[in-house]
């Protein structure tokens, strides 16, 4: 266990463009008495960091530097073995995650990561999940817009919704924003992985297997279509939300002896849903041949990002239709840009959580609703997160 050491959290990749915000969020918000440090390989590049956040907060002009590479596990150890709680935002995650999760697991530290890439939470699962329930660490992946605004965004519906029936949600997400290099870098790895992707997936439920109190958990299969719920387009979204969600219902009793969840990304106008689904299937094709895969990942460089002035206009808005029980509510999560600002405090609130809330006793790979539930959205709520009933 992590108990009495010297940091409470720990943030690697802060010298990047969204490992930046979010230690801007915690030179900002981070409590008094929270010892935290920030990680990179480059301590020059730690260095002018510390000076930005100083202008922040001048008692950051005294913040730890601790030199480490992610794939050096003998750095990560050093480093890890400091702190209580890990937060990386180094991706894409299935070319340098998996050693920082290893040691994580292996020593009892609390992880944080913003991955989407469904491969690498069902392969972290498979190599270090026993580990992490002996050891005690939380391992928490998907703790940016993928996936908390979903996976909390469910568990606020269904905290609306009657006890001990069936429940059903759908999810709809609508955005305007940009996305990450990394979330690009990210996406196009899981489109030239497909098949590896659900080689994997198979053997994680192989593994897993049913919840043991026969309790059903599924997934909608949805179509395009148009939805008055939410007066959009709606198309199925394939990314690695609605696995999440579903893991938490396949853990917490409260989602009901029968849960089914559907996931969609919500479009106004017609051509433009018709737009994305051919640009998905181009990206798709594309990815799977070397030197157009190469191509399309050099059009987003690591590091870069919006300006602040294009991050301000950005916004999302999650709605959920949920039924059960005979009634029927529509919850809604919404905030600013989600891309970025959104993320590094939805990121930055999450270690937070960990480091200092009253939390239910878990261990191993655990969702954000398993491991930190109505306490976070509460954090969130104060930093200015919706999370609201509409109907």
């Amino acid at each position: 266990m992590s108990v009495g050491r010297e940091f409470d959290v720990v943030l690697f990749g802060a010298t990047g463009f969204t490992g930046g915000l979010t230690a801007e969020y915690l030179a900002a918000h981070a409590p008094n008495g929270c010892r935290w440090a920030i990680a990179g390989r480059s301590r020059e590049k730690l260095l002018a960091l510390r000076e930005r956040l100083a202008e922040i907060n001048p008692s950051c002009g005294d913040l730890d530097l601790l030199v480490a590479d992610v794939t050096d596990r003998e750095s990560l150890r050093a480093v890890v073995m400091r702190t209580r709680v890990v937060v990386t935002t180094v991706g894409p995650y299935l070319r340098y995650g998996e050693p920082l999760v290893a040691v994580c697991a292996e020593t009892g530290t609390d992880y944080l990561d913003l991955t989407g890439e469904p491969e690498f939470v069902d392969r972290m699962y498979l190599d270090h999940h026993d580990a992490a329930v002996a050891s005690g660490a939380r391992i928490v992946h998907s703790a940016g817009f993928d996936s908390i605004p979903y996976d909390l965004g469910v568990l606020f519906t269904v905290e609306q919704l009657p006890e001990g029936v069936p429940l059903d949600v759908q999810g709809y997400v609508s955005a305007s924003a940009s996305f990450s290099a990394g979330t690009y870098h990210s996406a196009i790895t899981a489109f030239s992985r497909l098949r590896q992707m659900s080689a994997i997936a198979r053997r994680r439920r192989q593994v897993e297997g049913r919840p043991e109190d026969g309790r059903v958990v599924r997934g909608a299969k949805g179509r395009p279509r148009f939805e008055k719920d939410v007066e959009s387009w709606v198309l199925p979204a394939p990314t690695i939300d609605p696995q999440v969600v579903l893991r938490s219902a396949r853990v917490l009793d409260r989602y009901g002896p029968a849960f089914r969840y559907g996931h969609y990304l919500a479009v106004k106008k017609l051509p433009v849903a018709a737009g994305i689904v051919g640009a998905v299937g181009a990206a798709v094709v594309l990815a799977q041949v070397p030197p157009t895969r190469d191509w399309m990942l050099s059009r987003m460089a690591s590091g870069d990002g919006p300006t602040r002035e294009r991050r301000d206009k950005a916004w999302f808005r999650a709605r959920f239709v949920g039924t059960g029980g005979g009634r029927r509510v529509v919850t809604e999560v919404s905030g600013g840009d989600p891309g970025y600002g959104e993320t590094a405090k939805m990121l930055a609130e999450s270690a937070l959580c960990l480091a200092f809330d009253d939390l239910p006793k878990t261990s191993g790979q655990v969702t954000t609703a398993v491991a930190m539930g109505d306490k976070l959205i509460r954090r969130l709520v104060r930093a200015g997160l919706a999370f609201r009933v509409v109907e």
